[in-house]
């Protein structure tokens, strides 16, 4: 396919996207693992929001593209291992995947040593108590939530979560909301390829869409 024709069934697929969750909601394109022509059919859209699982492979995407192209904000959505925290905080605007004290002293630490400007942080909360799945329980939330206000230096502005994937998505959107107002944090970031626009409805300020905007990986 060519890049012509990428750019622009993936300018329809967030045309489309776009009118579904309303203008006050951010789309982060989840990115990870797509084509490097996907990623500049994205780019051709006027994407500016992306989101990356991994901290080496957005490394190798996203350094010169970052130089390059104006307004770019790059968004940590997938798990953070602390040995990687120096690497994040020099590439990421947004972690969006804090879940632990551990993890929050590795961050403060890699700003610190590598002096770059402090990611803003979104608590993530397993909504769901699936012990296999990243995020901070409901009951821990307060607590790591007051430790990250007290000793990061930069800005902890949310929550994100991601329901479980055999159980309806409404409860657990309503629940990351209710918390977000709760502790009068603004970023709300739920809703993937196929609950974004529920997730609008429930309070979203971001969804994180990858197959409906990019289509299906073909590799």
């Amino acid at each position: 396919m060519s890049l012509d024709t990428q750019t622009q069934s993936i300018s329809e697929a967030r045309t489309r996207i776009l009118s579904e969750i309303g203008g006050e909601v951010t789309l982060v394109a989840a990115s990870k693992r797509q084509s490097d022509d996907r990623i500049d059919a994205a780019l051709e859209t006027g994407q500016r929001v992306f989101g990356e699982n991994r901290v080496q492979e957005a490394q190798s995407r996203w350094t010169e593209r970052l130089e390059a192209v104006e307004g770019l904000e790059l968004r940590l959505i997938g798990p953070l291992q602390t040995n990687k925290a120096e690497d994040a905080v020099r590439l990421f605007q947004v972690i969006e995947t804090l879940d632990r004290e551990k993890l929050l002293k590795a961050l403060i630490k890699a700003v610190d040593k590598t002096g770059a400007a402090p990611p803003d942080l979104l608590i993530q909360v397993n909504t769901g108590d699936e012990p296999q799945k990243g995020g901070v329980s409901v009951e821990g939330l307060g607590t790591l939530l007051s430790a990250a206000r007290d000793t990061y230096p930069g800005r902890v502005t949310g929550l994100m979560c991601i329901p479980p994937a055999e159980e309806p998505a409404a409860p657990h959107f309503a629940l990351l909301k209710k918390l977000a107002d709760q502790y009068e944090l603004e970023t709300v970031s739920m809703g993937m390829s196929s609950d974004y626009a529920l997730a609008a409805r429930l309070g979203a300020t971001h969804v994180r869409v990858g197959t409906a905007l990019f289509g299906a990986r073909d590799y």
